[in-house]
């Protein structure tokens, strides 16, 4: 066993001293250490709770004949976090966290490991900071919250409370059903309902296969999860315990080309969020495949958008998804379209993908459609290439409420609080293109997310007559036509930061076009002028993030060649 080196022989004496102060007893060192990763912390909904569940899967290993030791990581809640600088530190956190699972998994020496992610960057930086480790590990998370209802019987989530600050402010909503939405929108614990960032990362991991089936979409503090939790816990004992099992399930093992490609197929058939691109592509980065942001289109051709889950223009939210099949029978429905839609490859229950899928079933057409009457013929995200963005842009096309071709005039903001100001002063009119610039990696830093602009245009009645680009990122509660990740961004001498009001911008969804309609002469005098913002800071650690950080293009991921 690896843990080994930290508890056998005389010359681990000392070692086995400080063992034994956490109360570990001499038939304790001949069994597997599993480390418990866990990312409880009081202030996000999905997590406030998450203590107790380490303790369930703690109790299951113990009585597994394994030992567990439970440590933390840190988390940032988006939608507590948005609006404000607060969100500076959003995307930042994804490396702490990946940082941390590093550092206490190979400090210790620990054997295994079990982690407990749930919500937005938790989940990519666990991943990540697990593949650096590469032990056999099993992801649960805390699983989604139940959708909200309003007063009226109509159901609501997250998505709902921020549209409703744009109806307020237009006019259209009065205190008292802007307070029945607030009071109502979150109903309990758990990852924000609909397909939002949280809850595609943990459907994601099921077609990775690096977590169990209803790891997605069994609801939150419920006797359903409360299973998911003890399964998983006795699984990755009977994976430790066997050697030649265990270096079967390293991560790696599991976590391949073909899982990453699984990922985003799943993802494009149930309509994901569009952060799912950057935190796949550090997943990607961190697994050692060579995988590109233009091999993501190739994905979507073969793709049918057959899940249209809240924010899309739906009332459809996790646990609706669950009742009809979950994530398995998506996934089984995908294999009737052929060409190699999913790859078969191992999971960590030990089937393979296509053998854990076998039996599935749709439920309920209703909530997931079949290949043969899908909501799209083509996956539900896009990545665009143009003058305007060499690197690529994204889109979340199973979230468009307006024209897939839109040709508009730039109203161009350097960063999101001129946005916001700008949107609520009545700047922005049917036809426009909103840009907001140096909100990237590099150029935030941290890349905010673009939830309130793209809230207030849709709660103004703008949503499908206005366009937004920006070299920041979307919450997956946002919906419109909204493209994010514009890289290379402003803050390195991107296009997106050359614009000037009035340029004339063009989009065309389905020939992955984003370009401005100015002649190579223009462009050229533009450069030779530009000097990128910067942006004064206090904090040492965005100081420290914004010298290493790659744009969206390249996954935001740290550089290491320095």
């Amino acid at each position: 066993m690896r843990s080994d080196e930290v508890k056998k022989g005389y010359q681990r004496t000392p070692h086995r001293s400080l063992f034994r102060a956490t109360g570990l007893k001499d038939e304790d060192f001949s069994k597997p250490f599993i480390g418990v990763a866990n990312s409880f912390i009081e202030i996000i909904p999905g997590h406030f709770f998450l203590n107790k569940v380490a303790e369930i899967i703690k109790d299951e290993i113990r009585a597994n004949g394994c030992v567990p030791f439970e440590f933390n990581t840190i988390g940032v809640d988006d939608g507590i976090a948005m609006g404000h600088d607060g969100m500076l530190f959003s995307l930042p956190s994804r490396e702490l966290i990946a940082s941390s699972i590093e550092t206490v998994m190979n400090a210790h020496k620990l054997d295994a490991m079990i982690a407990i992610p749930n919500c937005d960057k938790i989940v990519p930086g666990m991943i990540m900071g697990a593949l650096r480790v590469n032990v056999p590990t099993i992801f649960v998370s805390g699983g989604p919250m139940a959708k909200g209802y309003k007063k009226d019987g109509t159901p609501i989530d997250l998505a709902t409370a921020f549209e409703a600050v744009g109806k307020h402010e237009a006019g259209k909503m009065s205190d008292e059903e802007l307070l029945d939405i607030e009071c109502n929108a979150c109903p309990s614990g758990g990852s924000c309902s609909g397909m939002f960032t949280a809850n595609s990362m943990n459907t994601l991991m099921e077609a990775m296969g690096i977590a169990l089936p209803g790891n997605g979409t069994i609801l939150a503090q419920t006797s359903e999860r409360e299973a998911l939790y003890r399964s998983a816990a006795k699984h990755i004992c009977e994976i430790a315990k066997d050697e030649v099992t265990g270096k079967k399930f390293k991560l790696k093992s599991i976590l391949n080309e073909n899982a990453i490609r699984n990922a985003f197929a799943v993802d494009m058939a149930m309509g994901g969020s569009s952060n799912t691109v950057l935190h796949m592509l550090a997943i990607a980065n961190e697994a050692g495949v060579d995988f590109k942001l233009k091999d993501i289109n190739e994905i979507s051709k073969k793709v049918a958008h057959i899940a249209k889950i809240s924010p899309s223009l739906s009332t459809v939210h996790m646990e609706d998804i669950n009742k009809a099949g979950g994530v398995n029978a998506v996934m089984k429905e995908m294999t009737k379209r052929g060409n190699a839609v999913l790859l078969d490859n191992l999971t960590i229950g030990g089937e393979t993908l296509l053998e854990k899928i076998a039996n599935a079933e749709i439920k309920d057409e209703n909530i997931i459609r079949t290949i043969d009457n899908p909501y799209s013929p083509v996956g539900g995200l896009a990545i665009l290439y143009g003058n305007l963005a060499e690197e690529g842009a994204v889109v979340k096309t199973a979230g468009l409420t307006g024209a897939r071709v839109f040709t508009g005039k730039a109203v161009c903001y350097d960063g999101q609080d001129e946005a916001v100001a700008g949107i609520l002063m009545k700047e922005v009119k049917a036809g426009d293109v909103v840009v907001i610039r140096y909100e990237g990696p590099k150029g935030g830093p941290g890349m905010q997310e673009m939830l309130t602009p793209t809230s207030l245009i849709m709660g103004m009645g703008l949503g499908s007559s206005v366009a937004l680009i920006t070299d920041g990122r979307f919450s997956g509660a946002t919906r419109g036509a909204s493209i994010g990740h514009v890289s290379p961004e402003a803050a390195e001498g991107g296009m997106i930061g050359l614009l000037k009001n009035g340029d004339e911008i063009h989009i065309d969804v389905d020939n992955y076009i984003l370009s401005v309609n100015l002649d190579d002469e223009e462009i050229a005098k533009r450069k030779t002028m530009f000097v990128p913002v910067k942006k004064p800071l206090q904090s040492r650690w965005l100081s420290q993030y914004r010298a290493l950080v790659t744009n969206a293009g390249n996954g935001a991921v740290l550089r290491t060649d320095l």
